[in-house]
């Protein structure tokens, strides 16, 4: 059992070494009410070391030297647990268009590899599996493949209340034979709760309106105690489901933990099908759909435009950069003493941008991807995410809400030109600060071995 602590609590609660029977520990959120609370690590210090912590750290606003300074720092305060997260839109996100640099955001998948080559860490990664249009699902599915491969030792959902879609995580890691440890993220939800994921638009967080006519009903029948009874069925639930631990979010206060445990201890006796025909009974469940967003039409296919521009920039591709001899070209024009020249290196960056950016969106981030993320430029994501999606989008819809989520495009066209595994496999490195606003095109031929 994992208890959430938000780093921007005014007041220190007292932390249990054990949880309704269970062994816990406690979990600091990181920038959770705003962008400028104090890092968990720094409020790590007001806790006993006797207490086990997980420290989350997230990617927004922070790039690849932020995360190794923070791994020495935690390695020293003898922290070993971490749950390494890219992080919800910053409230104050630039756009690069209102005279801020734009924010970036450290992927999750880099910070796992950085962390699991440093070394001496417990490593955690979110999952979202809260998703119900097919490219949007597949999307998360193959960036946890990546976060595994990359050394992810466990694994912690997104909050959620669909049991079906809790019951597929685990069910893929069974099918892929991955050991790692999978912990569900639940929460006693209220009304007021609900209300404002709803109006504030949490990032990937489903509420949907028959949870909310419940719940109101609910307050309004005075019956608010079922908020924690539906807590500890989840709780119980998971634990038969074959999940390794909770996390439990929002429920910090001595007297809401003794009030779940409570519950917990009165239905711990219940098998599995009990335990859910009552969850179902307390969510009014009879179709199934009770917790799924309405879906309109969405596309299971790419574009012909997507593909055909796909198939054009790859044959481009490959004859610049896939064949011995463009290699080998490309690395004798670049030796070239006079590249060095500010005045012709500002010029071969100019003409690389004017040739990518109307037709991908170049933005001279120095190290081109297009090769491992089907052209379609990571740049073009908001917080310019290389290796998959966030968990933050709705129905194919970017977290940000201004355009479709480039991840379940990629998703789309890789299955229909048979390049699934590219973005299951190949974990794409970050983009060294110093490497932007230089050429790609020579860094790529200088790079390349002979």
């Amino acid at each position: 059992m994992l208890v959430e602590y938000l780093t921007s609590l005014h007041e220190i609660y007292p932390v249990k070494h054990e949880f309704a029977g269970y062994p816990a520990a406690m979990t600091l959120a990181d920038r959770v009410h705003s962008d400028h609370d104090i890092a968990p690590l720094e409020a790590s210090k007001s806790y006993p070391d006797s207490i086990d912590k997980v420290l989350h750290f997230s990617g927004k606003a922070r790039d690849i030297q932020d995360f190794e300074q923070f791994l020495e720092q935690a390695q020293t305060a003898n922290i070993q647990n971490l749950l390494l997260l890219t992080g919800d839109k910053l409230k104050e996100h630039h756009n690069g268009r209102d005279g801020q640099p734009r924010s970036r955001y450290l992927e999750s998948v880099n910070a796992v590899m950085a962390a699991k080559e440093h070394g001496g860490f417990r490593i955690g990664v979110a999952f979202n599996p809260f998703k119900y249009v097919e490219a949007e699902r597949d999307a998360q599915y193959l960036k946890l493949h990546k976060k595994i491969k990359a050394g992810a030792d466990f694994i912690i959902t997104q909050l959620g209340y669909d049991i079906e879609a809790l019951k597929q995580a685990k069910s893929f890691l069974t099918q892929h034979a991955y050991s790692q440890q999978i912990l569900a993220c639940v929460m006693p939800l209220t009304l007021g709760r609900a209300n404002f994921m709803v109006k504030h638009k949490v990032a990937g967080i489903v509420i949907t309106p028959h949870m909310l006519k419940v719940l109101a009903d609910e307050k309004q029948a005075g019956h608010t105690d079922h908020v924690y009874l539906r807590c500890a069925l989840q709780i119980l639930i998971c634990k038969h489901l074959g999940f390794a631990g909770i996390h439990l979010s929002a429920c910090h206060k001595p007297e809401e933990q003794m009030l779940l445990e409570s519950y917990i201890e009165q239905y711990r006796h219940l098998e599995l099908e009990a335990l859910e025909e009552l969850w179902n009974s307390l969510w009014q469940v009879t179709t199934g759909k009770e917790f799924s967003p309405e879906i309109t039409r969405f596309s299971r296919q790419p574009s012909s435009k997507q593909l055909i521009k796909y198939r054009q920039l790859h044959v481009m591709h490959e004859a610049m950069f896939g064949s011995k001899i463009a290699k080998g070209f490309g690395r004798f024009i670049f030796k070239a003493s006079f590249w060095e020249n500010t005045l012709v290196a500002k010029l071969l960056l100019k003409t690389e941008v004017l040739s990518k950016h109307s037709l991908v969106g170049c933005e001279s981030c120095g190290q081109c991807r297009l090769g491992d993320t089907l052209y379609i430029c990571p740049e073009t994501c908001p917080k310019g995410l290389a290796n998959g999606p966030c968990g933050g989008t709705t129905l194919d819809r970017c977290e940000f809400g201004d355009r479709e989520c480039i991840h379940s495009v990629k998703a789309r066209l890789a299955k229909a030109v048979a390049q699934t595994e590219i973005l299951k496999e190949k974990l794409i490195p970050t983009v060294p600060l110093e490497t932007r606003g230089t050429s790609s095109w020579k860094n790529w031929y200088l790079a390349t071995e002979a």
